[in-house]
């Protein structure tokens, strides 16, 4: 029986690509993003059969709740959750400084990028409580820039990825009596839109290909292959880490 995969913010860039990967190993893939078209599109365009678009805003409970609900019902038990919805706090064209972030850009970056991951494991680990699944996987998307203090500003969008770090620790740690997993993935510079809309920035350091030792952005398909071990069964004996896809943007 196919392993079921449920991929937030999967309608574009890294989530998207995640989505193929994961299809291409053999998975049924739920793709879930706040813009159902895109949702559907991508689901409609993956390798093989099985596979639904939906609309899930991930800060919502009662539309992560409802989401969950419609992929079991549909393709079945998820085995495999990945937290890729994301969103970085841009004014003007440019990340902003603290002085220049108001509370609801503050709240709004923790819902997206941190209650997000909390409502959708939440809603994942009581499912396979109740059911469980094989080699059940959980992977959230932190940041670069949440463990070095940023590239040039954002403060929000920093703390936010940088709560995730720890949420998934706590994730690990409560997952491990079910047989699940949970890891989180850590991106340097990407080449996305999201890296092409932030180029410019408030701060004194900017990130640059000029920065990473291999002299080059990443592509979304190495954070997808990336994702793509985590979620398989090969990462058994893998949890509550973090691993760094950045190029040596970041060494530790």
């Amino acid at each position: 029986m196919k392993r079921v995969a449920l991929v937030t913010g999967g309608g574009r860039g890294i989530g998207a690509e995640i989505a193929r990967v994961l299809a291409d190993a053999g998975c049924r893939v739920a793709v879930a993003d706040i813009d159902v078209a895109n949702a559907a599109a991508t689901a409609a365009a993956l390798p093989g059969e099985g596979h639904l678009g939906l609309g899930v805003d991930v800060s919502d409970e009662r539309a992560v709740e409802a989401g969950f609900d419609r992929v079991e019902a549909e393709l079945g038990p998820v085995a495999v959750l990945i937290c890729a919805a994301g969103k970085l706090l841009l004014q003007d064209g440019r990340r902003p400084l603290i002085t220049e972030t108001n509370l609801d850009n503050w709240q709004e970056m923790l819902a997206v990028n941190t209650t997000g991951p909390f409502l959708c494991a939440r809603a994942f680990l009581r499912r396979r409580a109740e059911k469980a699944v094989p080699h059940g996987r959980i992977v959230t998307f932190s940041s670069c820039a949440a463990q070095l203090g940023g590239y040039n500003a954002s403060a929000a969008y920093i703390a936010a990825k940088a709560a995730v770090l720890g949420l998934t620790k706590a994730i690990a740690r409560e997952a491990a009596p079910l047989g699940i997993t949970a890891n989180a993935v850590a991106p340097g510079i990407i080449n996305t839109e999201m890296l092409r809309l932030a180029a410019g920035g408030a701060g004194q350091t900017p990130a640059s290909p000029a920065s990473v030792p291999l002299g080059r952005i990443g592509t979304p398909r190495e954070v997808a292959d990336a994702v793509a071990f985590l979620a398989s069964e090969a990462a058994s004996y893998v949890t509550g880490t973090t691993m760094d896809v950045n190029g040596g943007y970041r060494m530790q």
